[in-house]
């Protein structure tokens, strides 16, 4: 799974690395969650276009968002078969820019967050779903989720599960034509659906200040070098202690106290 991730990469950067024709200029973000704005590139009229749409996949056919689950993933193996994601793999695939990503390791008494990036520092592309959802009043909403696999020998002692990642000689195949009708692409865009290489990445703990999603700075990912979730020597999690009740005052009987 990818719950959080970041693009600090500069925009021109991220430009020359996917090739888009849009000059968008876009602040660093260290702790990007569900439900914001995400970049992501995908293919209009057969060209490559930079967009921003929501993270947290809605499908068309939903009648009431209100009503529908948050879909922030998609398991790959089985993304073609899926009804939220069946379309969208023929036709509406994207690559989503990043720098690198958040995972959590189960530990006691708490969860120890990993940062995970490539090796060479340079950009990653995350392959990508999008959809665009109309309501009843005509108004639109695009939105897009991240392609998930299973974890590479980097990322299986962490996690079992990580973004797939889509490598720039790939990046076409992947996106497709953009046509209507694009099942024979989809085929093909499905053997990238595989972890990365294991000597791609580097992973290593960070502090527990990205749990909190307003919490987005360079400290994020400075390397954490105290006990780790699960590790001995890890203070207990304090719980706040409970305000003393308060006493009801004595009614007055009219006799008067000494104490």
């Amino acid at each position: 799974m990818c719950g959080r991730y970041t693009l600090t990469s500069s925009p021109e950067a991220i430009r020359a690395l996917f090739g888009y024709a849009e000059q968008p200029n876009f602040p660093s973000r260290y702790n990007i969650a569900p439900t914001q704005p995400i970049a992501v590139v995908r293919v209009v009229d057969g060209k490559r276009q930079f967009a921003l749409l929501r993270w947290g996949l809605l499908p068309s056919w939903v009648k009431d968002p209100k009503t529908f689950s948050l879909i922030i993933n998609a398991r790959g193996e089985g993304a073609a078969a899926k009804p939220a994601f069946r379309v969208a793999m023929k036709r509406r695939r994207c690559l989503i820019p990043a720098d690198g990503f958040y995972e959590w390791k189960a530990g006691v008494p708490r969860k120890q967050p990993y940062y995970i990036h490539a090796k060479s520092a340079k950009p990653l592309a995350f392959a990508g779903l999008w959809e665009t959802w109309t309501g009843p009043n005509g108004e639109e909403l695009d939105t897009a989720v991240i392609v998930t696999t299973s974890a590479n020998a980097t990322l299986a002692p962490i996690h079992d599960r990580m973004p797939v990642i889509i490598p720039p000689d790939e990046f076409d195949r992947w996106l497709g034509k953009g046509d209507f009708e694009s099942s024979v692409d989809a085929a093909l865009a499905q053997t990238l659906i595989r972890p990365a290489p294991d000597e791609l990445l580097k992973a290593y703990p960070v502090s527990i200040d990205v749990n909190r999603v307003a919490n987005d700075n360079p400290k994020l990912l400075e390397l954490f070098t105290g006990p780790l979730g699960g590790e001995p020597g890890l203070p207990p999690i304090r719980k706040r202690a409970k305000a003393p009740k308060r006493e009801k005052p004595k009614k007055n009987d009219g006799q008067g106290v000494l104490f």
